[in-house]
């Protein structure tokens, strides 16, 4: 399954192995930074919010202007400097001090990340076929899952809050793994040019933002994206670790049991599910992921009403609801990229990536500034019908959209057969 799902180019191959290089480098910070900011650093937990917050709020700002910049200048141009700018940002969270800095150097680190990610899916789009790009933004989600877990766990057994070291050890070396995908591009001198070569290298792309929103297929995908990942994604960090806490009542390292078990789920079933849902509507695949959401969210929710009778069952749910969120997670992450790719045309084929980032972007601020409110009320009741009920609606809104896509955009396409060879005529 492996084998199969590798792109054919191999410089897509050499581009997936900078997904994992990196990934390895993010795996290693991403879980201590407020942990970094509070307990080593000295910032309080509002101050230490407010700057994770303003970074979120910088890149969502900034990741229009990277999709437009793909589109003009083309995505090498774009993504190997954010990709310096980004591993001097991180490389300088080791030398923070003050509320003040910390703003500074997360503003940085916001600017060299606005572009990355919808950069080098424009790259793997440029560089695999139709046939093959689901399969390939599936290996690419599973790679950098791959790599936050073994980041994660080697960062787990070298920090120490008590030890200001060894936090600045793996800053460094999240900044070094930043540097490595950006070595790969530079030695791939034909990749990532710009795609919209009708018009001249000077003149700007046909169209912009407003063009990608008049196309009405790739508008409702952003409509399914933007109320499944408000009552998804965007759910993990707030609401679903404090209802976790505060209403099914499990120890903080049962989360962390949780997030693992999330981790295993997607690397092992994500080649799998590629293989099963290959040929298969695309429509019905994103359908199918808000209905595994919700069930996720159903069974968190059937925790936190036997936690007092049963501290293990509440336990399991906690555990079990995170594994199930990953596998719909490995439905999500190939199909997604390719229907927005499949849409796009190529001379705004940035702009398009861009867009579908900024679903995350825009649902990161809208789900736990709604978590906390609605766990608050009715036990935590109020916060799981309602991320339920999201996750559904969303299913129906993925069912809508089949009806705007072509065969082939739904991924329905096949091979026509080839013709059979000619018998020979009796003698």
């Amino acid at each position: 399954m492996l084998r199969r799902a590798l792109p054919r180019r191999s410089e897509a191959r050499r581009i997936l192995l900078g997904t994992l290089l990196s990934a390895i480098g993010r795996g290693l910070t991403l879980p201590f930074l407020f942990i970094y900011l509070t307990d080593v650093r000295g910032l309080t937990d509002t101050r230490a919010g407010l700057v994770i917050g303003w970074y979120g709020a910088v890149t969502l700002a900034l990741s229009p202007l990277g999709g437009t910049l793909i589109d003009r200048f083309g995505a090498r141009r774009v993504v190997v400097p954010c990709l310096l700018i980004e591993a001097v940002g991180t490389g300088s969270l080791a030398l923070v001090n003050s509320t003040g800095s910390a703003l500074l150097v997360m503003t940085v680190i916001a600017v060299g990340s606005s572009a990355i990610w919808s950069g080098q899916n424009t790259i793997l789009a440029s560089l695999t076929d139709d046939d093959e790009r689901q399969r390939v933004f599936g290996l690419n989600f599973a790679l950098l899952n791959l790599g936050i877990g073994i980041g994660g766990m080697t960062s787990g057994a070298i920090v120490d809050t008590g030890r200001l070291a060894t936090f600045q050890v793996i800053y460094l070396l999240d900044a070094v793994t930043y540097l490595l995908p950006a070595l790969i591009l530079l030695t791939l001198p034909g990749v990532g040019h710009r795609l919209g070569n009708r018009r001249g290298v000077d003149e700007p792309s046909a169209g912009g933002y407003l063009t990608v929103l008049r196309d009405r297929p790739f508008r409702r995908l952003v409509i399914f994206g933007l109320i499944l990942t408000t009552c998804g994604y965007a759910q993990v960090e707030v609401g679903f670790a404090a209802y976790a806490v505060r209403v099914v009542e499990v120890n903080p390292r049962v989360v962390a049991w949780a997030l693992a078990a999330n981790t295993v789920m997607i690397v092992l079933a994500q080649l799998l599910v590629i293989r099963r849902i290959e040929g298969r509507s695309r429509t019905r695949a994103l359908a199918v992921v808000g209905a595994v959401f919700a069930a996720a969210w159903l069974v968190l929710g059937a925790g936190g009403l036997v936690s007092g009778e049963s501290a293990l069952f509440a336990a399991l749910c906690v555990v079990a609801c995170s594994a199930i969120f990953g596998f719909g997670e490995t439905m999500l992450s190939p199909v997604m990229p390719a229907l927005t790719n499949a849409l796009a045309t190529d001379e705004l084929r940035g702009r398009y990536n861009a867009m579908s980032s900024m679903i995350f972007g825009v649902s990161g601020v809208i789900g736990p500034v709604t978590a906390g409110p609605l766990i608050g009320a009715a036990n935590g009741m109020v916060w799981v019908a309602t991320v339920v009920g999201g996750c559904l609606v969303a299913s129906l809104v993925a069912l809508s959209l089949r009806r705007l896509l072509s065969t082939e955009q739904d991924g329905l396409a096949t091979t026509a057969p080839a013709s059979p060879a000619p018998t020979p005529a009796t003698a």
